[in-house]
């Protein structure tokens, strides 16, 4: 029994048939030949199964039942890696104003993506060389001296002593000093591991932002074919809109927490409260998350400047009420504009929510994704249910 191949077999790949083959099955083959085209090369598609069926039913309910579990599984397995890949998607999204500014000014997308990345790479790396030794010996000065800091409050304010003592706070400080995080931060194992981890993310972020964010436009293109012929105008211009309120946000908030974190240490350092430089970067990095953050910075800041005196403590929470109101009524209007149009008691429970399901990273992008939602729901369910009864 022999193999044979004719001229309508792939250049690249022989496909053996038996010398004997069933006669019913060359036929077959003689009609595969007929049908391939140009435009067809793997025949036109036939007409789609009778999906009213039962056996189509009860295939499509086993089916949606087997990918909905195979998702979860896949998702679970794969948390930690699937937030970076999120999270690059979502960094490649918000430089995307830079890169197509530069595009329409004449770049290729390749060049414009690396000179957006070499500017960035670059403000990163003058930063660190400049502030990395102060914020490190400000960072280690803020833990070691904690204890000696809440010793001067108690014996300075009665209403502090008393807080302390009802709530141990000496203990809970000391414990947690002494404790795995003090161990951690001071072992030369557990640091070099977390210091990998983190280098080892980073790297892993920039890569896949740089990757999605040159194949962005193929991206885009891909996703939008997922969607039926006549649903696809409709798609392309609510994603549309989701990528602009997606881009607007990350680029806008991270302009704004620069702009925060700024004023914070000039702030800090006219008024002489201890380590200005860590504190700033502590609220720049907080203001990342709306509304919250900022609010958590504030009682963290308010507490190291009663350790200087009672009206410095005052006047620097009067600063973070003015830098909150200055922060959601001239800065986030002028940069982000109408962007992203998210209700306060929605950005709220977003962040809640993204918070407690995926941490700081859930946190930061609750908001970006209730805006989509909303959009979709203004969009599509609003309309629908808005349709009187036929």
């Amino acid at each position: 029994m022999g193999e044979q191949a004719d001229s309508r077999d792939s250049d690249w790949v022989g496909q053996p048939r038996p010398g004997d083959e069933p006669e019913p099955m060359k036929a077959a083959e003689v009609d595969a030949a007929e049908l391939a085209s140009a435009r067809y090369p793997l025949g036109r598609p036939g007409r789609p199964f009778d999906r009213r069926s039962p056996f189509m039913t009860g295939l499509s309910a086993a089916a949606g039942v087997l990918v909905v579990l195979a998702v979860v599984r896949v998702v679970l397995a794969a948390r930690e890696a699937l937030l970076l890949v999120v999270a690059a998607m979502f960094l490649a999204i918000g430089i995307e104003p830079a890169v197509s500014w530069l595009v329409r000014h004449g770049f290729r997308r390749g060049l414009a993506v690396a000179v957006v990345y070499v500017f960035v790479l670059a403000g990163l790396a003058g930063f660190l060389a400049a502030a990395i030794t102060p914020l490190i010996a400000q960072g280690q000065g803020l833990i070691e001296h904690a204890p000696d800091s809440l010793r001067h409050l108690e014996e300075k304010y009665p209403v502090v002593r008393s807080a302390a003592a009802r709530f141990e706070l000496d203990e809970k400080l000391r414990h947690g000093l002494d404790g795995d995080l003090g161990g951690l931060s001071r072992g030369v194992v557990g640091a070099g591991r977390i210091v990998f981890g983190a280098l080892t993310s980073t790297v892993i972020v920039a890569v896949l932002t740089a990757y999605f964010s040159a194949n962005l436009p193929s991206l885009r293109t891909n996703l939008y074919r997922l969607f039926p012929h006549s649903r696809r105008p409709r798609a392309i211009l609510i994603g549309d809109a989701i990528f602009a309120k997606v881009g607007g946000y990350v680029l806008g908030n991270l302009l704004i927490s620069f702009i925060t974190g700024g004023l914070t240490f000039v702030w800090l350092a006219v008024f002489d409260v201890p380590f200005p430089l860590v504190l700033a970067v502590l609220v720049a990095v907080l203001d990342l998350i709306p509304m919250i953050g900022s609010t958590l910075a504030g009682l963290v800041i308010a507490i190291v400047a009663l350790t200087v005196s009672l009206p410095v403590c005052v006047a620097t929470v009067g600063f973070f009420i003015v830098l909150r109101l200055l922060e959601d009524y001239l800065l986030a209007p002028r940069i982000m504009g109408r962007t992203v149009q998210v209700p306060a008691v929605v950005t709220v429970v977003a962040v809640l929510i993204g918070g407690a399901l995926l941490g700081v990273l859930g946190a930061l992008l609750a908001i970006p994704l209730a805006a989509a939602i909303l959009l979709l729901v203004q969009e599509i369910l609003y309309p629908r249910l808005d349709e009187p009864d036929q």
